[in-house]
């Protein structure tokens, strides 16, 4: 069983990872910050290079492709700390609308004319959403009041959850980065503090969670994309690794800034505030333990529904 990307599939999201450190980098998300969040051009160039028609079948005018190409630019996507709503509405909404047989504006939304929001029970706002605003955390997010009708289509929820683990490792590597890169310039007692065993023992966890969180991800995503029975727990399980995985590398990274990273002055604290915003969307640790623990241990009404275990990994 060969479980390597192909060669197409890696240079698609070397291309989008591209494109986006050329056009959304720190200053652009500063400008963005200080102008109002949005920027139409951002969205465009997102257009033109077919990103929004992704996921849409090819009939109407889309790429048609999975879910685990969609989970790919998703952390590309957590990796920039992109403010459009790229991921809601091309694979998440995108895909629920195929998935359901609501065909009618999938040529728009490939077209960037039209941009659905997910709008989930699980979730108490709508994010990007038009209407009564909430104040986020994240200053990139618009976020507003949840209108009265929502769904609870639980193939919403496990494309919502999938797609922000998604974006959690994006922003876990990201912000890795940024602390290793600052902990080579920073210096303490004459030589840069990464050369201190402290530091560098710190940055290794980060990155040993964010490498175990990824085939989790990557699993999580074929099984959902394959419609398997237990897409859900997998769902869950990313979530949480992926959830861990950037709160710890969040945490980290603040530390090795010298706590600098919480201020607005050290570009780190986008990609913080991102994490700790997606890290409660689309169901909070509680939520996703107690889903798995059902099919794990089962619970007084039921049996457990997933074996475990060397002879039942790859069933």
């Amino acid at each position: 069983m060969d479980f390597r990307f192909t060669e197409d599939q890696l240079t698609l999201a070397e291309g989008v990872r591209d494109y986006l450190e050329g056009t959304h980098g720190p200053e652009v998300l500063r400008r963005l910050d200080e102008q109002g969040a949005r920027d139409p051009a951002i969205w465009q160039g997102l257009v033109e290079m077919g990103l929004p028609g992704l996921m849409v079948p090819e009939e109407q005018g889309g790429l048609g492709l999975g879910l685990v190409e969609a989970a790919m630019i998703a952390v590309e996507c957590g990796r920039a700390c992109l403010a459009e709503p790229l991921v809601d509405v091309a694979f998440v909404m995108a895909p629920w609308l195929a998935a359901k047989g609501e065909t009618g504006s999938l040529a728009a939304i490939v077209a960037g004319e039209e941009r659905p929001l997910p709008v989930h029970a699980i979730n108490p706002w709508v994010a990007d959403g038009e209407g009564e605003a909430l104040r986020s955390v994240d200053p990139l997010r618009q976020l507003a009041v949840v209108p009265a009708k929502v769904s609870d289509d639980p193939h919403l929820l496990d494309l919502g959850a999938l797609m922000s683990a998604a974006q959690l490792v994006g922003l876990a590597d990201a912000m890795l980065v940024q602390a290793t890169e600052y902990a080579k310039v920073r210096t303490q007692f004459g030589q840069p503090i990464g050369a201190f065993q402290a530091i560098k023992h710190q940055l290794a966890s980060c990155a040993v969670a964010i490498e175990f969180a990824k085939p989790v991800l990557w699993r999580a995503a074929k099984a959902l994309n394959d419609g398997v029975e237990s897409a859900p727990v997998h769902v869950s399980h990313t979530k949480l690794a992926a959830t861990d995985a950037a709160f710890l590398t969040a945490e980290t990274a603040i530390q090795v800034h010298g706590a600098m990273g919480y201020t607005y002055e050290v570009d780190l604290h986008f990609w913080m505030k991102r994490t700790w915003a997606l890290g409660g969307a689309w169901g909070d640790r509680a939520f996703h333990v107690a889903r798995i623990d059902r099919a794990v241990i089962g619970d007084a009404d039921r049996e457990p529904t997933l074996a475990i275990g060397p002879d039942h990994t790859f069933a």
